[in-house]
């Protein structure tokens, strides 16, 4: 019997592997915690503050709410003028304030059970979302039409400063899998067009995931939106695994395409983690899920938020078992 570790990789061999049954949300995973990267550059997001982070974007945490968000505004917004960027942004000194406290993190990386998991780390803020909590959402759209030199500028600046991140996290904690947060869409669109994202993003991506590549550490990217139009883009510059793949897209036409390249984890409907959702409604969504496009290659049904958890508890677990149920149904295993 395979482990969830093992089921996972024979699938990430795509054609010659040979995964005994759909894997399960993230349940082969066990997350690194207490890095410094993370504290200095999330640290903020405290429930019921409002802060600013090391960027100098407000950030807002409601007792309410189940994460925080940036409020960025015309009068509050980090660069006032795209073409004077370097007057406004002070990109946080990663290697210098974090060269230090890595002790916990380690401790927590060694405690991990290798044999079954694969250890993770998750980068949120990618480099399109680190733009627009630099500036307004319509600045940002509007300046990679209007200045788009400038914004290149920008970009690389961003990159660099995700490399460094990564290469920290690497070279302290060498994860398994790191999980690369960028929304470049809405549930239905692109935020752009396919050749603004070839021409702004797709070689710093490209960039960053030949780097994770050459220390063979597993590239998942997060978006949970509509990439469709990207995916033999995505495929191509090193994405391993799309994870967060709503329904929106058209999951069996993407995975005929690229299932031989890159895993789709995802497919089934955030709208399930609910307070009033009944345990029915959860479990017929995911059975829908493994059911639709479990034949299909690469795919790997979850519930598509960007890391383990939902803001429901109990929601995660109902999906967790309904997709073990249907492994057992259909291929008399399951390695959760």
């Amino acid at each position: 019997m395979l482990t969830p570790k093992e089921n996972l990789l024979e699938s990430l061999k795509f054609k010659q592997g040979k995964p005994v049954c759909l894997n399960n949300s993230f349940t082969m995973f066990r997350g690194i915690a207490g890095d410094p990267v993370f504290r200095l550059v999330r640290g903020n997001r405290i429930r019921g503050t409002e802060s600013y982070d090391q960027w100098g974007t407000k950030i807002l945490f409601p007792e309410d709410a189940p994460a925080a968000v940036p409020l960025v505004t015309p009068e509050n917004q980090v660069i006032k003028d795209i073409t004077e960027w370097r007057k406004y942004v002070k990109v946080p000194d990663l290697a210098g304030k974090c060269s230090e406290g890595w002790e916990t993190a380690i401790e927590n990386e060694k405690a991990i059970d290798h044999e079954k998991y694969l250890t993770m780390v998750v980068m949120g803020t990618g480099i399109f979302e680190q733009l627009h909590m630099l500036m307004t959402f319509e600045d940002t759209l509007m300046n990679m039409l209007l200045e788009p030199e400038a914004m290149k500028e920008l970009i690389d600046v961003i990159c660099d400063y995700r490399l460094t991140y990564m290469k920290l996290i690497v070279e302290h904690l060498h994860p398994d899998c790191i999980v690369s947060h960028d929304d470049w869409g809405s549930r239905t669109s692109l935020f752009f067009s396919v050749d603004t994202w070839r021409e702004l993003f797709r070689e710093p991506y490209r960039k960053l995931y030949s780097y994770l590549h050459s220390q063979n550490v597993i590239v998942m990217h997060h978006g949970d939106s509509y990439m469709e139009p990207l995916v033999h883009d995505m495929a191509e510059i090193g994405v391993d695994i799309w994870q967060g793949v709503l329904n929106t897209n058209n999951i069996p036409k993407i995975c005929e395409e690229v299932g031989d390249r890159m895993l789709l984890m995802g497919g089934v409907d955030s709208v399930i983690d609910r307070a009033d959702a009944t345990e029915e409604e959860i479990r017929k969504e995911t059975r829908r899920a493994c059911v639709e496009y479990g034949d299909l290659p690469g795919f790997w049904p979850g519930i598509t938020y960007g890391g383990p958890g939902t803001i429901y508890p109990e929601v995660e677990k109902i999906v967790i078992d309904e997709i073990r149920r249907y492994n057992i149904e259909k291929y008399g295993v399951s390695v959760v």
